[in-house]
């Protein structure tokens, strides 16, 4: 069967598609097209060299991006759609795709397919083929086929179906020259408008065959890998039960260990997090996701039945708090801030410049540097990096999908579905980006709700470092009292928004991407790419917000804020005047008022009930200005001004009541 591991371009010059014109010079336009989560983008970033987010889990992509190729002695304008699940398209990610084949009139389609779900795609190629535009399939996927058994012959294929077809790989590259050849080959398909799923049938048992069984043992291995991914957990777990209850544990006595060594405590502290916390759990999951398919695939449903899959949520939610709480906002934040800026930066911009306005206006209290930069570099960069790591990880892993059939039910209460999971948990990374996402929502109704709820209580990345960070110095009582409040405002928000906006909840359709091991490269390069963008992106807002203070406090405007805020920030939320400053700071950017309360708790400025107070209303807070405009830009002026003006008398409210709450309760706090 050899056949079945070559790629092929046909080449009749019967057949052929002429691309050429009287215009040798005109760039051609290539249309990447195909289902969510079959590798377009990863496919595009290859044939452009140009970077698009690229993560295993369907949606990601809802605009559409440009880029350019050339191959043999042509130009190419390569465009990647969002996935389509097939036409008519229905939400409004789909609608862009159908837009572009509608409107921008592209020379060819290159349709990318999943190779192990060969007749769900080629139904599309079926729908697609009646555009009679030239067509170029890729075979993607096809080392995960092989994997699964699944073994597709790419030859008679080609010959089926009338047009070129590629084997590829798009995460590692495989196949994407052949692809970029095989461009001027493009032909119509040779479907014959008739009666699709016999069509479809027709190919698939000409084409398509199973391969091999699984090997001997492979039951044993996978069970064996289970076991060891078990116990990696329950240590994991174990080493919490040990610091609340006193007894011994492997986290407890390896920091007694490095101590004793009298190595310096961010060393120790970054010891016990990798090696009592996260090794644990990721070699033996790692392990089993690289070598053993079964194990992927067992793993999968687990994340996805509500025992299992709330015990792999808390062991996930618990390693996310101990890279980005403990080793990002903690080691890092310490590196940088108590050892770079506080004994290097900013004494030597204090030695250098003389006193006087200039002084002051860069390393002041209000200062570009000692404030602006000191805030974005030393505070926030730190736990973005960490938080992004660990995204990027779960992002390629294809856990997310699973999260998104998880939560279904508790987002159904919330007039929403669980493809609205997406936007909530990219929230988490960049609100404003998220934002953008709820085009994929079919439904005006669910795009309204979970717009309204990202902006009301989904902190962003910097922002949720930062909470982890100041309550990994507390009780877990107080992680779990901020948590517990923004989540149930967002069920009970999103209940009352469900009765109250008009409209109906789309049906929940969504297919679950395979559990893979994940490619470090891309994560890296991800990771890479999204801290660019933070520094691209917030530096110079974090910069611009300390020299705005800086004018205010210097004109005195500053004061009368504080005055007149502080019936409401002291009278109602109990907090210190300064807060005020902070969520003035919030609305610029939501990161640079998380990391201006960080710097006030870790002063001792503000006690724990004040502290569990200050994180709720800033995370409940308004928008900050980049996602105010986005929000205008999806669901009109009108209604995000409302929207905005909502989300602040409501945050005020929930801490008021909450401040009232605390004080009334324990002296603890």
């Amino acid at each position: 069967m050899e056949t079945a591991y070559k790629a092929t371009i046909l080449e009749p010059p019967s057949d052929l598609v002429v691309l050429e014109d009287a215009d040798p010079r005109r760039t051609r336009r290539v249309a990447l097209v195909g289902q969510p989560n079959v590798g377009k983008s990863a496919l595009f970033g290859e044939l452009t060299s140009r970077y698009v987010t690229i993560s295993n889990f369907p949606g990601t992509t809802v605009e559409v991006f440009r880029g350019r190729t050339r191959a043999a002695g042509l130009d190419f304008e390569v465009l990647d759609t969002p996935g389509i699940s097939g036409i008519p398209a229905e939400s409004e990610d789909e609608r862009a795709t159908m837009a572009v084949l509608e409107t921008e009139a592209p020379d060819l389609i290159v349709q990318v397919a999943d190779a192990k779900n060969l007749r769900r795609a080629l139904l599309l190629t079926a729908e697609l083929s009646r555009l009679r535009i030239p067509m170029v399939l890729a075979l993607n996927m096809i080392d995960e086929s092989r994997e699964k058994g699944i073994l597709v012959s790419a030859d008679l294929l080609a010959e089926e179906l009338g047009i070129p077809v590629v084997e590829t790989v798009a995460t590692t590259g495989r196949g994407i020259d052949t692809l970029r050849s095989s461009l001027a080959a493009a032909r119509v398909c040779s479907f014959d408008g008739g009666n699709p799923v016999r069509w479809v049938e027709g190919i698939l048992g000409r084409t398509r065959w199973s391969g091999t069984s699984a090997p001997a043992g492979a039951g044993f291995r996978t069970r064996a890998l289970t076991v060891a991914a078990l116990a990696g957990s329950a240590l994991h777990l174990a080493n919490y039960v040990g610091g609340w209850t006193g007894l011994p544990s492997a986290a407890g006595l390896l920091e007694e260990a490095l101590l004793r060594a009298t190595l310096p405590e961010p060393a120790v502290t970054a010891g016990v997090v990798v090696l009592a916390y996260l090794l644990p759990v990721l070699l033996p999951v790692l392990w089993a996701f690289k070598v053993d398919p079964a194990f992927n695939e067992r793993f999968g449903v687990w994340a996805r039945k509500p025992l299992t899959g709330g015990l792999i949520l808390v062991v996930a939610i618990s390693s996310t708090f101990q890279l980005v709480g403990v080793l990002g906002a903690q080691v890092l934040v310490e590196l940088l801030e108590e050892r770079l800026f506080a004994l290097w930066v900013t004494p030597l911009l204090q030695a250098a410049i003389p006193e006087g306005f200039f002084r002051d206006l860069v390393v002041g209290p209000y200062g570009v540097v000692s404030m602006g930069l000191a805030y974005g570099i030393a505070i926030v960069l730190p736990v973005v990096f960490t938080f992004f790591v660990a995204f990027g990880f779960l992002e390629d892993s294809g856990y997310l999908p699973r999260l998104s059939i998880l939560s279904d039910r508790l987002l159904r209460t919330m007039g929403l579905h669980g493809r609205a999971f997406l936007p909530m948990v990219l929230g988490l990374g960049c609100v404003t980006m998220a934002t953008l996402t709820t085009r994929i929502l079919s439904s005006r109704k669910e795009r309204f709700i979970a717009t309204f709820l990202l902006a009301l209580g989904i902190p962003c990345s910097a922002q949720l470092g930062v909470i982890l960070g100041i309550t990994a110095g507390m009780s877990a009582k107080a992680l779990l009292l901020v948590a517990g409040t923004v989540v149930l405002q967002l069920i009970l928000v999103g209940w009352l928004l469900s009765r109250v906006y008009p409209g109906e909840r789309s049906s929940f359709i969504l297919e679950l991407p395979p559990i893979r091991f994940p490619v470090w490269r891309n994560i890296l390069r991800k990771t890479g790419l999204r801290v660019a963008w933070f520094l691209r992106e917030a530096l110079p807002l974090f910069a611009l917000g300390a020299l705005i203070l800086f004018l205010m406090d210097w004109t005195r405007i500053l004061g009368g804020i504080i005055a007149v805020a502080e019936p409401v920030v002291v009278g109602l939320l109990g907090l210190p005047k300064e807060t005020a400053t902070i969520f003035l700071m919030g609305f610029l950017r939501r990161d640079y008022g998380a990391a201006g309360l960080f710097d006030l708790s870790r002063q001792g400025v503000l006690d724990t009930g004040q502290i569990v107070v200050g994180l709720v209303v800033l995370t409940l807070f308004v928008p900050c200005v980049a996602n105010s405009f986005v929000m205008a830009k999806e669901q009109g002026s009108l209604r995000a001004a409302l929207m905005i003006a909502s989300i602040f008398v409501y945050a005020v409210l929930v801490g008021a009541v909450l401040s009232r709450l605390l004080q009334m309760s324990s002296p603890g706090w």
